[in-house]
């Protein structure tokens, strides 16, 4: 296994541009599928019995995600008579750009990585197996930017990490805007 995975080439970072591509990373099988992928390329068959599903469903969802620019067939192998084909994500990180897609289409608002996150972690919570902070800041949007592009930064060093151990932790991360009230002036 590489020590640097996944054992493919693949760009640091894809803006999602269009409603169909976060529509298509919205889904729960294939972000998992995705998420899979980081480790090493893969073909329908093993990512089939990863996630425990048929291969025709799987096949389904590595189809969504090709088409829509997120996988790609990294390398080839012949089987008999068959050639597998081994996929591979086109990026490492994958997020939303904010301008609004060229057609005009609205883009899906049901994408939300924090309600994976809290999906998954739900377990940890209840075993208290989870690590977390909170923290609120008022800062400036260019301060939000640049502590982002430092988190991004902390992503790529976690996909990165040589794979080893039987337990697959989760990592999210985000910066955001909230309501929260603020101290008026000191006088």
């Amino acid at each position: 296994m590489a020590d640097n995975p996944p054992d493919y080439e693949l760009a640091d970072r894809m803006a999602l541009t269009t409603p169909a591509q976060v529509r298509a990373i919205g889904h729960p099988l294939r972000t998992t599928i995705l998420q899979l992928l980081h480790e090493r390329a893969a073909t329908v068959t093993e990512l089939a019995a990863a996630v425990e599903r048929p291969k025709s469903t799987v096949a389904h969802h590595v189809d969504v995600l090709a088409r829509n620019g997120l996988l790609r067939v990294v390398r080839t192998r012949r089987v008999r008579a068959i050639e597998e084909r081994f996929y591979g994500r086109t990026a490492r990180l994958f997020f939303v750009a904010a301008e609004p897609s060229s057609a005009g289409e609205a883009m899906p608002v049901d994408f939300n990585d924090f309600e994976v996150a809290a999906r998954e972690s739900a377990t940890a919570f209840e075993q208290r197996r989870l690590w977390g902070f909170i923290r609120h800041a008022r800062i400036s949007e260019d301060q939000a930017s640049q502590f982002w592009e430092r988190m991004v930064e902390l992503v790529a060093e976690f996909d990165r990490l040589p794979r080893s151990g039987e337990t697959v932790y989760g990592f999210a991360i985000g910066v955001y805007p909230t309501d929260h009230p603020v101290l008026p002036g000191a006088e």
